[in-house]
């Protein structure tokens, strides 16, 4: 079982030097997607938690919740964010139980 470990962040440098215009690209991508632009950025932060706590990423989820709460998200938006995110989840669940039937 692969589990969460802070530390295996620290191998994110071995995928940057084996593949460095990869990496460059993704960080790109990152840093103009959950930039400010037609959404706000803190509204990006909250829709990525959001996608995170879907994906179950614990990775995605400390990262993305630090710098919501640095953006001054409350208790109350990150449980609405949490709750809608397990309703996408429910939904998907049922919408998927439809091919067993």
């Amino acid at each position: 079982m692969i589990t969460y470990d802070k530390n295996n962040l620290e191998k994110l440098k071995t995928l940057a030097t084996a593949s460095p215009e990869s990496m460059q690209a993704f960080n790109e991508l990152s840093r103009l997607a959950f930039g400010d632009g037609a959404i706000p950025a803190r509204t990006k932060e909250l829709i990525g938690l959001g996608v995170a706590i879907s994906k179950q990423c614990t990775y995605c989820i400390d990262l993305h919740s630090k710098k919501a709460q640095a953006m001054g998200v409350t208790d109350q938006e990150f449980a609405e964010v949490a709750m809608v995110a397990a309703a996408i989840g429910a939904g998907a669940a049922i919408t998927h139980a439809t091919h067993a039937l």
